[in-house]
């Protein structure tokens, strides 16, 4: 089962601001995520995730945005998946950690606000901008290993709360 856990946080204004929005992006719980005090859910969490992980989807959440571009830190303009697009942190927002092969794992970004989102992992750097509507998402074959995770903001130093919903069901 996923364990996910809180590793960083931005601004303390930003954060206050990020988590009162989040609540309404859903409702849906977080295996095992730490919370808050005041007994909100955490942001930036990390996820391991095995074969028929559950439950599926399991979501992260987080804030977008960051004075870096997308391309600068991908170090291309494109990618197979899309363009290398927006502003990120210089730190990944996620990590995940793929204990096996997936033959079929999907990402998407849910955000009310235009999000982009680099991956870097195991056979290279992947960007997309454009996948479910405004928002940013990769599905495919995944290798085992360590995948950091960033999600941006079409803006630079531009915040808005998103959840990346991660899938092993196809659409």
């Amino acid at each position: 089962m996923p364990t996910p856990r809180f590793t960083s946080t931005p601004s303390s204004t930003v954060l206050f601001l990020a988590l009162g929005l989040l609540g309404g992006l859903g409702t849906e719980s977080i295996a095992q995520a730490q919370t808050f005090p005041s007994g909100r859910t955490t942001i930036f969490e990390n996820v391991t995730l095995s074969p028929n992980f559950t439950p599926d989807p399991t979501t992260v959440r987080g804030i977008s945005g960051g004075a870096l571009t997308a391309s600068e830190l991908a170090g291309r303009e494109t990618t197979s998946t899309g363009d290398c697009v927006g502003y990120v942190d210089q730190q990944p927002d996620h990590t995940i950690i793929l204990t096996e092969f997936f033959d079929y794992l999907r990402l998407e970004v849910q955000s009310p606000e235009n999000t982009t989102l680099v991956v870097r992992g195991p056979g290279g750097v992947w960007c997309n901008d454009i996948y479910n509507g405004q928002n940013p998402g990769m599905a495919g074959q995944w290798f085992s290993g360590t995948y950091q995770v960033w999600v941006g903001s079409s803006a630079p130093n531009t915040y808005h709360p998103y959840v990346i919903r991660i899938s092993q069901s196809r659409p």
